[in-house]
């Protein structure tokens, strides 16, 4: 599944460190969901959605 958070984390001035310790999970979590090698669960991907002021929907793209 592919995402945009690096884009938006960018975009917000966020460090991994800081969306980390903000959604209580660690930098590597949050660097393999980047790097599309780890799906979050669905409480995450909710929580990542309102920490980057977007939807799921707009923030992860289901491969075809």
């Amino acid at each position: 599944m592919k995402n945009n958070i690096r884009q938006l984390r960018k975009e917000f001035g966020f460090r991994q460190e800081d969306m980390a310790t903000e959604l209580g999970v660690t930098r590597q979590t949050i660097n393999a969901i980047e790097n599309e090698k780890y799906n979050p669960t669905l409480e995450l991907a909710m929580k990542l959605a309102k920490l980057l002021k977007t939807t799921v929907d707009e923030l992860f793209i289901l491969d075809s």
